[in-house]
């Protein structure tokens, strides 16, 4: 007879050091996207230029509004997405700037989509991967 093994419990993860790693990733896809400072203000839903900096320079430090959060989580997931659906990392990097002629983008990119300035734009490209991934989209 084999004991029933219960999952150990993962330490609980700070807000700080949530949003300390989500600025870190957030900083690297917007190099490998070739963002500008004023599209990474307008993804994160344009902080003072100020805070964006002192993020920037001590992430550990950050305390992000729950919107910032938001907005990172749904760039991780598009980033996460890409990469899973084109392999090539450059493919996949080049893709949000890509004019799209998917009838939700109507043949501007999804990076033009994003930069709407709104939660929303961000959670529906994340959306849209997420639905080509699993054949949702056509």
């Amino acid at each position: 007879m084999s004991a029933v093994l219960a999952p150990a419990e993962a330490p609980a993860v700070s807000p700080e050091r949530m949003a300390a790693a989500g600025l870190r990733a957030f900083a690297r896809i917007a190099e490998a996207w070739q963002l500008t400072v004023d599209e990474q203000l307008r993804l994160l839903g344009k902080p003072p230029r100020s805070t964006f900096f002192a993020w920037r320079k001590a992430p550990e430090k950050a305390s992000l509004p729950r919107d910032t959060l938001e907005r990172l989580s749904n760039l991780l997931g598009i980033y996460k997405s890409l990469q899973i659906l084109l392999p090539d990392t450059a493919a996949a990097d080049a893709w949000v700037r890509q004019p799209n002629s998917a009838p939700p983008f109507g043949g501007r990119s999804a990076l033009d989509r994003m930069l709407a300035g709104n939660v929303s734009d961000l959670n529906f490209v994340r959306r849209y991967l997420d639905g080509v991934r699993g054949g949702g989209w056509s």
